[in-house]
């Protein structure tokens, strides 16, 4: 039952990048001033891809190691 919601809980926020804003302040005001909402947008779904990946990437070799270690 845990393994489920904690699977939830990451599918939910890997594949709801729309919740989290992450733009940096000088890329947000460059992007606002201009006015393509578009563009702005699209910007900040790469700044939340690029920087989720690591984490992804570092908790697959973690499970990794702790199957290892565990069996």
């Amino acid at each position: 039952m845990r393994k489920s919601i904690i699977f939830m809980v990451v599918f939910i926020l890997l594949f709801t990048p729309g919740l989290a804003e992450a733009q940096c302040a000088m890329c947000r005001a460059v992007l606002e001033s201009e006015g393509n909402v578009s563009t702005a947008e699209g910007v900040n779904n790469g700044i939340v891809y690029l920087m989720a990946i690591p984490y992804i990437l570092v908790g697959v070799l973690f499970y990794f190691v702790y199957r290892k270690v565990k069996a």
